[in-house]
Parts: C-alpha cells; sequence; structure tokens
C-alpha cells in the first residue's frame, strides 16, 4: 500500500475556506498527496452524517406530522454522504497513481410503476406515506414508492380473499391457467432489456449477470410452472373394504409471501409461479431495497389477463411482513431471508390462525476440494460460489475445505483469481462485481474483514485464513 502512495502527485491546498480546513484538519501552509486530501475530506464528510442524523432524528421526536417529502429528503441527504464512507475505503484500498472518477453510466429504463399494487389497480398507500429507493452504485434516491402498512395490508388482502372465494381464477381450468402464464412468459421475454436494467438499478448486480443468467431463468420458471398447473392431481388408493379412497389436491387460498433484495426477480418466481399455477391468490411484500421490479412484471401479468386481485404487492418495510404473517385471513406465508426474522415469521403465524409456513433462510455451505481435483477449475468454481451476485447469496460457498495436498497451490491460485476480479459500474461490460446492496451490508463486509484481521489476519493472507485443511 505504501509502494502506492509513493507515487500519488501531492494536492496544494488553497488558502481560503478556513473553516472547511480546520473542520477537516487541513493546514493550507502543507502540501497532502490526493489520498491524504481525500481522506481527511470523507472523515469530515463522515462528521456531517453524524449532524444530519442527530438533526434526523430531531425532527422526528420534535414532529411527527412532519410530511413525507421532507423525511425523504433527509434520509437521502444521510444515505448520500454515508456512501462517501464506500468511497473512503475504496480509495484506500484501490489508490493508485492515477485517480480516476467515472461518472454512473445512466440506465437504460425508465421507472414506471411505484405505487402499491391491489386489486389490479395502481394505488397510493392509505396513509399517502412513501420511502425512496436508491441506487446501490450512488445512495441517491431512484424513486419514492408508496409505503403499505396495516391499513394497506388489509386492503390487499381482502382483494386477494375476494378473487379466491368469488374470482374465476381458482374456478377456471388448469389448462386456462396454464395458458396465462405461458403469455406472462412470452411477454416477460419482449421486456427482458428493460427488466435487467431495472433489476440493475434498483439492486446493483452486474447488467451481464441480470441479462444473460437471472432473466432467461425468470421466463424459464414460468414456463415451467404453467406445465405443471394441469398436472397436479390426487390418488386414487386400494382399500382393505368396500370403499372408495381418493386423495384430491386443492388451492389452499390467500397466499402471503414475503421475498428478499438479493434475487427479486427470481424470488418473485420462486414464490408466485407455484402458487398461481396452484389456483391461489397472493399478496406479495418485495424487499423494500428492490420493490421495483416486482410492480413492474406484476403490471405485465395483468396486462396478459390475471384476473384482479389474485397477484397484489405491497412494497413496505418490515412491519407490513409482520401484518402479512399475522393476518387471519391469509392461509399460508411463505419466507425467503434471516434466520432471525424467519423465527418471527412463524412466530407470527402460529400465534394468529396457525398458517402453514415455508421458510427458506441463510445458510453457510461448504465447498470441499479433494486431493485429485483439477485445482485450477477448482479455484474458478470455488471464487464464483462465494463472490458470485456480490457475495450476496444464501447458498454461497462460503467456507472452503482443501485437502492439505493441493492446499497451498488453491491458496495461491485462489489469491490471484480475487486480485484479478473486476469491480466497478454494474452496467459496464466486462464488470464482474459492482457495489453491495446498500451501506448496512457494506458495512457489515466490512467488520468481518476487522475481525479478522483482529485475530492475527492480514488482508495479503486474510483468503489462506478462511480456507480449512482436510487430512486424510
Amino acid at each position: 500500500m505504501n509502494q502506492l502512495i509513493d507515487d500519488v502527485q501531492v494536492v496544494r491546498l488553497p488558502l481560503h475556506a478556513p473553516v472547511f480546513l480546520a473542520a477537516a484538519n487541513l493546514s493550507p501552509s502543507k502540501n497532502y498527496s490526493v489520498f491524504e486530501f481525500l481522506t481527511k475530506l470523507f472523515a469530515l464528510l463522515r462528521f456531517c452524517s453524524l449532524l444530519c442524523y442527530l438533526l434526523h432524528l430531531y425532527l422526528i421526536f420534535s414532529s411527527p406530522a412532519m410530511d413525507t417529502h421532507t423525511r425523504r429528503i433527509i434520509s437521502q441527504l444521510r444515505t448520500s454522504i454515508r456512501y462517501s464512507n464506500y468511497w473512503r475505503k475504496g480509495i484506500r484500498r484501490f489508490c493508485s497513481s492515477a485517480v480516476v472518477h467515472e461518472e454512473p453510466i445512466t440506465p437504460p429504463v425508465e421507472v414506471k410503476y411505484n405505487q402499491l399494487l391491489i386489486n389490479g389497480q395502481f394505488v397510493d398507500a392509505a396513509s399517502g406515506k412513501t420511502f425512496p429507493t436508491f441506487d446501490p452504485r450512488t445512495g441517491e434516491a431512484i424513486t419514492t414508492v408508496a409505503e403499505a402498512d396495516t391499513e394497506d395490508v388489509n386492503r390487499a388482502v381482502s382483494a386477494a380473499r375476494k378473487a379466491f372465494d368469488e374470482g374465476p381464477w381458482p374456478k377456471m381450468t388448469a389448462y386456462e391457467r396454464s395458458c396465462i402464464m405461458l403469455q406472462f412468459a412470452d411477454l416477460l421475454e419482449r421486456h427482458s432489456d428493460e427488466l435487467a436494467a431495472l433489476e440493475t438499478w434498483d439492486n446493483g448486480k452486474p447488467y451481464e449477470q441480470a441479462a444473460n443468467e437471472e432473466i432467461p431463468m425468470l421466463i424459464r420458471l414460468f414456463r415451467y410452472y404453467a406445465g405443471w398447473a394441469d398436472k397436479i392431481h390426487g390418488l386414487t388408493a386400494p382399500a382393505d373394504s368396500l370403499h372408495h379412497v381418493q386423495t384430491l389436491h386443492e388451492p389452499i387460498g390467500v397466499a402471503g409471501q414475503i421475498i428478499p433484495w438479493n434475487f427479486p426477480l427470481l424470488m418473485f418466481a420462486w414464490k408466485v409461479g407455484p402458487a398461481l399455477a396452484c389456483g391461489n391468490t397472493v399478496v406479495l411484500k418485495p424487499a423494500e431495497q428492490t420493490p421495483l421490479s416486482a410492480l413492474y412484471v406484476s403490471k405485465l401479468f395483468h396486462e396478459v389477463g390475471l384476473p384482479p386481485g389474485v397477484l397484489n404487492v405491497i412494497p413496505g418495510s418490515g412491519s407490513a411482513g409482520a401484518d402479512l404473517a399475522s393476518h387471519m385471513d391469509v392461509d399460508k406465508i411463505a419466507f425467503t431471508g434471516s434466520t432471525e426474522t424467519g423465527k418471527a415469521v412463524v412466530g407470527a403465524a402460529a400465534k394468529s390462525n396457525l398458517k402453514p409456513v415455508t421458510l427458506e433462510l441463510g445458510g453457510k455451505s461448504p465447498f470441499i476440494i479433494c486431493e485429485d481435483a483439477d485445482v485450477d477449475k477448482a479455484v474458478e468454481l470455488a471464487h464464483s460460489a462465494v463472490f458470485f451476485n456480490q457475495g450476496q447469496c444464501c447458498c454461497a460457498g462460503s467456507r472452503t475445505f482443501v485437502h492439505e495436498r493441493v492446499y497451498d497451490e488453491f491458496v495461491e491460485k485462489a489469491k490471484a483469481r480475487a486480485l484479478k476480479r473486476i469491480v466497478g459500474d454494474p452496467f459496464k461490460k466486462g464488470v464482474e462485481q459492482g457495489p453491495q446492496i446498500d451501506t448496512e451490508q457494506f458495512e457489515k463486509i466490512l467488520k468481518y474483514i476487522k475481525s479478522g484481521t483482529e485475530s492475527g489476519a492480514s488482508m495479503s493472507n486474510l483468503l489462506s485464513s478462511q480456507m480449512s485443511r482436510i487430512t486424510c
């Protein structure tokens, strides 16, 4: 690092703005390297962030009725300044003799839908509240989205209940449901470019990953579930007496679904697809970090003939998810997210109407490399297993076990591969890794790195310290 810093050109500070210089602990009579100057500058910005946070708390507690627009501005200001911490650490890690700043690439898509989708119509939240969804690259707000609360959850569940009890969807033949789902998949295919761009903009994942892997999988999943619609049936079982014994599979009713931010559209498919194929109706709460793509594709679903009330989308905070999990008129809950929140979902479901719950929670998946493995191939697979989607994957191969006879070779090659990983604007061709979803996740990663260094590891050998030797 010191060798990199030695080559950085010095910066001569202007003599004006003495208040700014004093606050940043800079002297106008001294030469500074670009790195030193930016480090002190970002320290000042972090101090400003604290002041904004205190102002934010003051305004909340002193004026509960403060208008939503004012709250949003304060939130955007705080987030933008917090992202200065990201760039400060990024400069510290990747600083070179040429400090390059590139303007973010303008996403080739527009935000069309940012309201709640209830009973086939886009509507504002009953309270009028909104929340900002941010561009992970910059921390700037993309748009504001209607924020669902208890009254909106009740409206959505009521629409879903009426659509199930009185509407045509569960009464359709399975073949008719299948046809609508297949038409939806065809429409997704025609809008694949916009969907990939929206997913990247709201989530930060590389555009090439979204366009070449996730959107094709989204389309394929809906075609797959459409194929199941008319193949779900019961059995006629033999009996020891003169009785007729058969089983019958029927839709369960209103399905409440809560999805995370790491794979917004794929999670949409894995939750919504099977529920609708079976004839259920759905109330979906997308993650507050990534609500835009779920709203977009749900609108497309209605364009191909999905009846009103069958699919309702209610962006909001965790409180909306809690209301959904505890709602007495919801017949089933499906949740993907953290183990801690999963426990809360199970508790809310049990305390209400004892509804069944399906959980997909976090893991710590092992990646095992045996003595006779092709080391070069193993390195690439292990790299992808842990770095894919910025490492934000519940089944990431985040524990690597290597046979002792190939351990040293694997570690050196794995380190070299990690250093060659291309990090940058996710819309830029060839970029392998974009930003983390938000500052919270970024700081969590830094916390784990700090934990490693405090335990005796250094950045040069931290990779090897995360790998275990396997002996026979």
